[in-house]
């Protein structure tokens, strides 16, 4: 696995909070995850044989999600709450414009989970404790006003769109499949693959020659998301059929 000094930093986050989780015996929970972190947590967990955690974004499906250590097997209450803000349809306000606001009341990143934009509508998750803060020092956006409230999560934007793809890869190695999404060569692919610019289960990998398994993730970078959603057999040729999930 590709690891930096940051990776190490978190590993050592995650020993701490195992400790405290037991000596407390209560959960630990960790502020909103990237869906690399949240993979890299889940590996390193696993490896020292601790299996009581579970992640949370608010809604089935988020991309950021607080982790959770338990002591137990009781599922934890997650403290993420979700904001709802209106607006003129005719405003067409951005995943930037609401998270530059947050950030300008010196809200961290990490205390902020999805941000789900449609028009004249945003959903926000984010740290319970920030909630009533929010509400009181954010009135506009920019310069359109908001109406702030409770979200209904029944609801929820569409957020990104997805689309399925079919394909017909000659094996399921992480070349083949990234070669037959981009239309690239093989050789092109590889150095794509090198460049840094491919990852697997949101780990970045320079391994071209890697089974990819349904289920598995893929992020090329330039491209979008990709899950390998099934995988449908032989052609009459031999080679093989593969469903795969794009969130443009």
């Amino acid at each position: 696995m590709y690891t930096s000094d940051k990776d190490e930093l978190f590993y050592s986050k995650i020993d701490d909070a195992v400790t405290l989780c037991y000596t407390r015996k209560k959960p630990y929970f960790f502020p909103f995850l990237s869906e690399r972190r949240q993979a890299i947590a889940e590996k390193y967990l696993k490896s020292i044989c601790f299996e009581n955690f579970c992640f949370f974004g608010g809604c089935e499906n988020s991309e950021r999600k607080m982790l959770a250590l338990c002591y137990d097997d009781i599922k934890p209450e997650f403290p993420v709450s979700a904001l709802e803000f209106r607006y003129r349809n005719c405003d067409k306000l951005t995943h930037r414009d609401f998270l530059g606001a947050l950030m300008s009341l010196g809200i961290e990143r990490e205390t902020v989970g999805d941000i789900l934009v449609e028009d004249g509508r945003t959903i926000v998750f984010i740290k319970s404790e920030l909630k009533d803060y929010i509400v009181s020092q954010i009135s506009k956006i920019g310069n359109v006003g908001v109406k702030i409230s409770d979200a209904d999560l029944s609801k929820l934007p569409k957020g990104r769109g997805a689309e399925d793809l079919s394909l017909v890869v000659s094996s399921l190695r992480l070349d083949n499949i990234i070669a037959a999404i981009t239309g690239l060569s093989r050789e092109k692919t590889k150095s794509l693959i090198f460049a840094g610019n491919v990852s697997l289960n949101y780990i970045q990998t320079m391994n071209v020659s890697q089974l990819v398994a349904e289920g598995d993730v893929l992020i090329i970078r330039g491209k979008g998301k990709y899950i390998l959603n099934a995988v449908m057999g032989e052609t009459k040729k031999g080679r093989i059929r593969i469903s795969l999930i794009h969130f443009r």
